[in-house]
């Protein structure tokens, strides 16, 4: 599958995951080429996404193929993977339990297999600005909060996820807000008073996420999306 190709089944997958916010949000996948990152065009859903409605935006956020203007937050996408050469994926989502999540300011918990992902360590947070990301400089601390995690909490705005594939990027990002989710049930309900410790987190981390359940994973959505 082409690198173009993989940035639309990325953006369906997240609309299958239940992440669309109505024309906002979006996954981005590094061309191979090194033209730039192929990411979704501004107004459309991420369940919408075609041939005709995906860009080419080369490293200077200039549509190379495609029609319009990029996303004003485009250097979310382009500051991470320059960031990082052995990412391929990028996602950027107003996922509502995330962003409910972030909003209470407290340490996101291994509590459930997707709260593993992080292996015992609390989710980052980017806290510079609760606004759009929309210059190369916001792009660039975003990717350094970020770091090597495969996702991050944008408090007031949403979640960032990455990986070395378009479908670690997806998942990442999937899972991060079902884990944020998972929380959020178990506080409505009373104090959180089990979850795994640091050597058990790391271990279901490994057990759990290896690439083979990462790309079953992104396999279903890609069939629940029903064009793949």
């Amino acid at each position: 599958m082409t690198a173009r190709d993989l940035a639309i089944a990325a953006n369906r997958a997240l609309a299958a995951a239940g992440q669309s916010d109505m024309v906002w949000g979006h996954a981005a996948v590094r061309d191979p080429d090194g033209r730039g990152i192929w990411i979704k065009a501004p107004g459309w859903g991420f369940e919408e996404i075609d041939g005709d409605r995906i860009q080419l935006v080369s490293w200077d956020a200039e549509v190379v193929e495609g029609d319009g203007a990029p996303h004003k937050e485009c250097h979310i996408h382009l500051e991470i993977l320059r960031h990082r050469p052995d990412l391929h994926g990028t996602v950027h989502s107003h996922a509502q339990a995330a962003v409910a999540f972030a909003a209470l300011d407290t340490p996101l918990l291994p509590i459930s297999h997707e709260g593993a992902l992080f292996g015992g360590a609390d989710v980052p947070r980017f806290t510079l600005t609760g606004g759009l990301v929309r210059t190369p400089d916001l792009g660039r601390a975003l990717a350094g909060t970020l770091g090597d995690a495969p996702a991050a909490l944008m408090p007031k705005h949403g979640l960032v996820a990455a990986g070395t594939s378009a479908e670690a990027a997806v998942m990442h990002a999937v899972l991060l807000d079902g884990a944020c989710r998972t929380q959020l049930t178990a506080m409505a309900a009373g104090p959180v008073r089990v979850w795994s410790d640091g050597a058990e987190a790391a271990a279901k981390r490994d057990e759990c996420w290896p690439p083979s359940q990462i790309d079953a994973g992104f396999g279903y959505l890609a069939r629940k999306d029903g064009r793949r």
